[in-house]
């Protein structure tokens, strides 16, 4: 008899507890538009990034409500966006914005935490790959306060990718932001994974947005290796999430960057892809009435493209840092306001080629097209002379080419000529190199010094 007093005392205990934090008013909208993937509703007054819940016209219970957040407002109306792709809701259905407490209104937060390596998630934190339940303690909002620029790090280091290419000719300095510029069928998921496995850091962060479901998996399973996953956090918004959970999607996997680094890890960031994100955010600006400006995308894309790339980088003084790697689809037509704008704000950008790619040669990056900014401050004199001279070669032997395939190049017109075609099958196989072969900094840059001796 007393047990089951103790019992019923605890069960009202907890009664009591949610008595407490159960709102004195309980605040409900209308749903009184529907415009594509917009939803209007009026007699609600909340922020920006606030949660509701729209009642189906089927509804058995809350858990069949539709989840949405609130992205803008006009007057009286409400702007709110699903989080899923919905059905069965009506017009007048009831809205009610999701509650803290008893009188705070909820916004969403994301678990976030150095326990989260090895794990796969989609955008809205929940786990992908069947594991252990994911830790509902540590939660934290995706925003992030600015850091000071004159307290940021400067770059001094050379960050080694175990790619060849990238180190000797076009060395990435740790904490730098580097845009990777390609169309279709280039290779680009071959050398993400390469640089995943290879690269020297502590966390790897890859970010998938907007890809294909099936590229997910084949990714995770086939390119990664078992001792690269387990320093990884993959979080996955493919095509089919709406707009706004693939922004979400990459707004978390930056947010799970920035704790590592400043917990004091090095961390290899890799978004996938920068233009599906500005694609994403272009539906959702649009809708919600914003005027297109640049071949169909409005202003704020830009502003909020920039804004996450700036959140990468070095940190504070004695702090950790976020290299990043931007992927970005490139247009076959000479215009692509996306890919313009990221190239005039990252620290340098690696242009994959068509040409090479076709001609079976991997990694198909075009060494007359990359650049890394911060490369000459990073390295040696002699290093940085080494590349130039082989830079030189290899353009002097492209635009001779043809002339060289026909027979029309006499031997001995030009003496820089001369040496480029001597050492062009050395050089072809220097810029290449297989998918599980590791070539280290030292190593790359010993090869590059042997073959210009």
């Amino acid at each position: 008899m007393n047990l089951r007093i103790k019992k019923w005392t605890e069960q009202l205990s907890i009664f009591e507890k949610k008595v407490k934090n159960f709102p004195n008013i309980i605040r409900y909208g209308r749903l009184v538009g529907f415009n594509g993937s917009i939803l209007e509703v009026s007699g609600l007054k909340l922020s920006v990034g606030s949660i509701c819940f729209i009642e189906r016209a089927t509804n058995v219970s809350y858990e069949d409500d539709i989840e949405a957040e609130v992205i803008g407002f006009k007057n009286d109306i409400l702007f709110l966006m699903p989080l899923k792709n919905i059905d069965n809701i009506v017009s007048g259905a009831l809205v009610r914005p999701k509650m803290l407490d008893g009188n705070h209104f909820f916004f969403n937060t994301f678990p976030v935490y150095t326990g989260m390596l090895g794990r796969v998630l989609d955008s809205t934190g929940k786990p992908l790959d069947n594991l252990k339940a994911i830790d509902k303690k540590h939660r934290k909002e995706l925003s992030y306060s600015i850091i000071n620029p004159l307290h940021r790090s400067p770059i001094t280091d050379v960050l080694d990718t175990g790619i060849r290419t990238i180190n000797a000719l076009l060395t990435i300095g740790r904490g730098q932001r580097i845009g990777l510029f390609s169309q279709s069928g280039l290779g680009k998921s071959v050398l993400l994974g390469m640089m995943t496995k290879y690269t020297e850091a502590d966390v790897v962060v890859l970010g998938l947005v907007g890809e294909r479901g099936r590229e997910v998996k084949e990714f995770i399973e086939t390119i990664l290796t078992e001792e690269a996953r387990k320093k990884s956090v993959v979080v996955a918004s493919p095509a089919e999430f709406s707009p706004l959970l693939k922004v979400q999607g990459a707004h978390y996997a930056v947010r799970i960057a920035e704790h590592f680094r400043d917990k004091n890890f090095h961390v290899l960031l890799i978004m996938d892809s920068l233009t599906r994100y500005a694609m994403a955010y272009r539906e959702i600006a649009l809708s919600i009435g914003e005027l297109p400006a640049t071949k169909g995308y409005p202003p704020s894309v830009f502003s909020k493209m920039f804004s996450l790339i700036e959140r990468s980088g070095n940190g504070r003084e004695n702090c950790g840092s976020i290299t990043a790697f931007y992927t970005i689809l490139t247009e076959e037509e000479k215009y692509d306001p996306v890919a313009d704008s990221a190239r005039s704000i990252l620290d340098g950008h690696i242009v994959l080629s068509r040409k090479y790619a076709e001609s079976g040669h991997y990694p198909a990056i075009n060494i007359e097209a990359s650049i890394s900014r911060v490369m000459s401050k990073i390295i040696d004199s002699d290093h940085a002379a080494k590349a130039r001279d082989l830079k030189k070669l290899l353009s002097c032997y492209q635009r001779n080419r043809d002339l060289i395939n026909v027979g029309a190049y006499v031997s001995g017109t030009n003496k820089e000529l001369d040496i480029a075609i001597s050492l062009f099958p050395k050089l072809e196989k220097f810029l290449q190199q297989g998918m599980h072969e590791k070539s280290t900094f030292r190593e790359s840059k010993k090869a590059l010094y042997d073959l210009l001796k």
